[in-house]
C-alpha cells in the first residue's frame, strides 16, 4: 500500500520514523511519501519538503502565513500526484486538518497518529476531526475520555516515547567523548525551534556562573542555526552536544527542559527538571487567553497535579530559575517527590510498543 504521512516538527518526525519502520513489518511491499525530517527518510520515506520550514509558532507563524499556504498547495498537489491509500497526520494541527479536509473531499482515507492538542485549546476541531479523519491514534489515555464526550471513539496505542528510551543504548564513552568530566551534570534543553532557542536558552545560561561546582550540556540541534548556540559555545562550563539527547539525559543529575516533548522524554529518564517557557508578549496573552488548562508541562498535565515546577513568561528568570535549581538538587525529599511522580505517570502511559500497535491497527481497518 502506498502511505503519505506529514508532520511538522522534529518530534512528528521521531514518530513518523518509527511508525514507517512498523508498517514495513505488517507491509513489507508499502511505499512512503512524506513531510518530515532525516528520522522519516532514514527509515524509507521519500522526503518531500523538511518540517524547517513547517515548525513555526508565535507571531512567527503570523509573519509567515503565505508561506504556509503555499505549502499547503503544494501538500494538496503533491499527494493527488502519488495517490496514497491512506494520509497519515502526526499532531500539527493547523496544517493537517486542511490536509485531512482535503483528502475527505478526495475520498483519499485519513488517519492521524498522534492527536492534535484540542484537549487544550480550540475544542471546536473536535467537529473538525469527527468530519475528516477516518481513525484516531491517541498516545495519551486521558484522550479516551476526552473524545468520548464528543462521541469519537479513539485507539490509545501506547506512548511512542516510552519505547524509544526503553530501546535506547546509551554510548559506553559519550563523557569523554564529548569531553565531560566527573561533576555532576546539568542538562539544558532550549527546545527544537528558532524562537523557542533564541529567546530561552540565554536564560539557562544566566544561572551557570552561580552553580560552578557542576557541568552544564545544552542538548543541541544540528538543524537549528548555530548563532543561536553562540553563547553556549564560548561559556566555561557548558557543553554543546549535538543530537544525542537520550545520552544527555542517561548522565544528567538535574535538566532545565522547555516545555513541550521533551519534558516527558526528562521524566522517563527519571532525570528531577524545572520546565520553562517564554515567548513574545502578544503570543502569551493569546495563549493565556486560548489555552484552557492548569499547566504547560506533559509531566503535570499527565498527573493532574504539580508534580515538576513550571517558571513562564515573567517568572522565567534567573533569580527563579536558580532558585527551583537549588531546591531540586539540594532538597531530598521533593526530589523524590518529583521521582515517585514520574513512577505514576510511566505507569499510566503503559508499556505498549505504541508503534507497532499503530501500524497492526492501520493495516487491518486499511484491509
Amino acid at each position: 500500500m502506498r502511505y503519505y504521512i506529514v508532520a511538522g516538527e522534529k518530534s512528528g518526525d521521531i514518530y513518523g520514523g518509527r511508525l514507517i519502520q512498523a508498517l514495513k513489518q505488517e507491509d513489507p511491499q508499502a511505499e512512503f511519501r512524506c513531510w518530515g525530517g532525516a528520522c522519516m527518510q532514514q527509515a524509507g520515506g521519500i522526503l518531500v519538503v523538511h518540517y524547517h520550514g513547517l515548525a513555526l509558532m508565535g507571531l512567527a507563524f503570523l509573519c509567515s502565513l503565505r508561506k504556509l499556504f503555499s505549502y499547503l498547495r503544494y501538500c494538496q498537489k503533491d499527494l493527488l500526484n502519488f495517490q496514497p491509500d491512506v494520509v497519515i497526520l502526526i499532531d500539527y494541527a493547523g496544517f493537517n486538518l486542511r490536509i485531512a479536509k482535503f483528502a475527505k473531499k478526495h475520498h483519499v482515507k485519513t488517519f492521524y497518529y498522534v492527536s492534535p492538542k484540542v484537549w487544550a485549546w480550540n475544542y471546536r476541531r473536535v467537529h473538525k476531526i469527527k468530519a475528516y479523519v477516518d481513525r484516531m491514534f491517541s498516545i495519551f489515555p486521558f484522550e479516551r475520555d476526552f473524545y468520548k464526550k464528543y462521541d469519537y471513539a479513539v485507539d490509545y496505542v501506547g506512548n511512542p516515547l516510552v519505547e524509544q528510551v526503553r530501546f535506547h543504548r546509551t554510548h559506553p564513552n559519550f563523557l569523554a567523548a564529548c569531553q565531560l568530566d566527573s561533576r555532576p551534570m546539568i542538562a539544558l534543553l532550549p527546545g527544537s525551534r528558532v524562537q523557542e532557542v533564541s529567546s530561552i536558552l540565554p536564560i539557562m545560561l544566566s544561572v551557570v556562573p552561580a552553580l560552578c561546582t557542576y557541568q552544564f550540556v545544552v542538548a543541541a540541534i544540528k538543524d537549528i542555526p548555530d548563532e543561536l548556540y553562540e553563547e553556549a559555545s564560548q561559556a566555561a562550563s557548558v557543553r554543546l552536544v549535538y543530537d544525542q539527547l537520550y545520552d544527555v539525559l542517561a548522565h544528567a543529575h538535574a535538566a532545565v527542559v522547555t516545555a513541550g516533548t521533551a519534558t516527558l522524554e526528562t521524566a522517563l529518564f527519571d532525570v528531577p527538571q524545572v520546565v520553562v517557557y517564554k515567548t513574545d508578549a502578544l503570543t502569551y496573552r493569546l495563549a493565556k487567553w486560548l489555552i484552557k488548562l492548569k499547566y504547560i508541562s506533559l509531566v503535570n498535565i499527565l498527573a493532574g497535579k504539580e508534580v515538576v515546577s513550571e517558571l513562564v513568561q515573567h517568572h522565567c528568570n534567573t533569580k527563579t530559575l536558580l532558585k527551583s535549581l537549588r531546591k531540586i538538587m539540594g532538597d531530598t525529599c521533593y526530589r523524590q517527590a518529583q521521582l515517585a511522580g514520574y513512577q505514576s505517570i510511566k505507569q499510566a502511559l503503559g508499556e505498549t510498543q505504541a508503534s507497532k500497535q499503530a501500524a497492526q491497527l492501520m493495516v487491518q481497518y486499511l484491509h
